[in-house]
């Protein structure tokens, strides 16, 4: 097949929905000739019927990202669909109720661990758990929402992005040493599943919709997906511990 991710070998997390931001990832993936592996945790029967709506139907694997004994067996279970990996993409990201909408006062530090574990750590845990099926020129890509800033409602959450972009520059330390490269995208506000989980959330859609200087259309996941198979591709080389925003151009922009 031709396009921007011929013969490509790609595991993806976070197809909960289709109009998730991982769901968009695999689909175009596969467009660009890339072959696709999904992840799920939980429901999977709901994942795989997701993945039958992708162009060609994805094989889907069981990974609890916070579970030592499925992080292990990660590379005989993707190896049973592919023989190897060259990109991973980590769209993976929770925090228990008392973490956002304004609790970041009174969250107790068990609900923050949790946080900080699913959508912050599981980063390193699943590249260095891929770790054994990639080469050199592999890329490993997550999803965040800029952390350079406090934003309302959003709280531990917050915190655990920023912990999540730290964790990316320090993998692209170590793992650049096997030509692996790590980098993330900064998503403008979309309306995932995990969107309508944060109590508030119209405060970021009335922000984006008033400000984003080339607009932003909250319920369109492929700019970010456009930059997610960017980075998975061969077209930057010598790019890692970056942060690409597709943010309509928001971040850019003072109060």
């Amino acid at each position: 097949m031709s396009g921007l991710l011929a013969g490509k070998r790609l595991l993806v997390t976070g197809v909960i929905t289709d109009a998730s931001i991982a769901f968009s990832v695999a689909k175009l993936a596969q467009e660009n000739g890339a072959q696709v592996v999904l992840t799920g945790y939980g429901r999977l029967s709901l994942v795989e019927r997701i993945a039958k709506r992708l162009p060609e139907a994805a094989p889907v694997i069981e990974l609890d990202v916070t579970n030592p004994e499925h992080l292990a067996g990660l590379p005989d279970k993707v190896r049973e669909h592919v023989d190897g990996l060259d990109g991973v993409v980590h769209s993976i990201g929770f925090a228990p109720q008392s973490c956002l909408g304004g609790g970041f006062l009174d969250a107790p530090w068990e609900d923050v661990a949790t946080a900080l574990h699913v959508s912050t750590y599981s980063y390193k845990s699943l590249a260095v758990a891929a770790l054994p099926l990639m080469s050199p020129g592999g890329a490993v890509v997550g999803l965040t929402f800029d952390a350079t800033q406090a934003w309302p409602v959003y709280d531990w959450m917050g915190v655990a992005k920023a912990g999540l972009e730290s964790t990316s520059r320090y993998l692209a330390l170590h793992l650049g040493k096997q030509g692996i490269r790590s980098n993330l995208v900064a998503a403008g506000p979309l309306r995932t599943m995990a969107a309508r989980s944060i109590p508030g959330f119209e405060q970021f859609e009335n922000a984006w919709s008033g400000r984003a200087p080339l607009g932003w259309d909250l319920a369109d996941q492929e700019p970010a997906a456009r930059a997610c198979l960017a980075l998975l591709s061969d077209w930057f080389p010598a790019t890692t511990g970056e942060i690409v925003h597709v943010d309509g151009g928001y971040h850019a922009i003072g109060a």
